[in-house]
């Protein structure tokens, strides 16, 4: 990551840290530390029907996801929506959501939080959850840490099955 000045920050693509691969890559952008609070934001990379996150809601932030190629399901409140190439989702505070490729396509979504959330850490675990050197309890005791706090949504399992 670079600062310009006057606060700007530039994240080079190949400088970005990468979070797991196929079916899921995050690549990590900019933390909430490097926004001055503003924001945090991430790029997912999802192969044909890869699951992205489960359900879950954010207490103090807003969630966008951004569509730069293929289709994802999105869950948002209790609807499952398709999202394509160029749709834009925004979700408040407290409610539901979720996300996940379409079966049969990929996905490749930008996200952004906002106000920013240190978030990076959160990736990392759940990157050492599916290496099998985390466990499950280190990441449900992390939801108010991370403003992630997970929940069940009979509407996300019904469209996920």
């Amino acid at each position: 990551m670079t600062r310009m000045e006057p606060g700007a920050v530039v994240v080079r693509g190949s400088e970005a840290e990468t979070i797991g691969d196929v079916p899921a890559a995050v690549r990590l952008l900019a933390d909430s530390s490097s926004t001055g609070g503003a924001l945090s934001t991430q790029r997912v990379t999802l192969a044909p029907g890869g699951n992205g996150a489960t359900p879950h809601y954010h207490a103090g932030s807003t969630e966008l996801f951004y569509m730069l190629s293929g289709t994802a399901q999105i869950l948002s409140g209790e609807q499952v929506l398709e999202a394509g190439e160029g749709d834009l989702v925004v979700v408040p505070p407290r409610m539901a959501h979720a996300f996940a490729a379409k079966p049969g396509s990929t996905a490749d979504l930008l996200i952004v939080i906002t106000p920013g959330v240190e978030r990076f850490d959160y990736f990392r675990l759940l990157g050492r959850l599916g290496k099998g050197e985390a466990t499950l309890d280190e990441l449900l005791e992390s939801q108010e840490r991370f403003d992630n706090h997970f929940l069940d949504s009979p509407e996300w399992t019904k469209a996920r099955s």
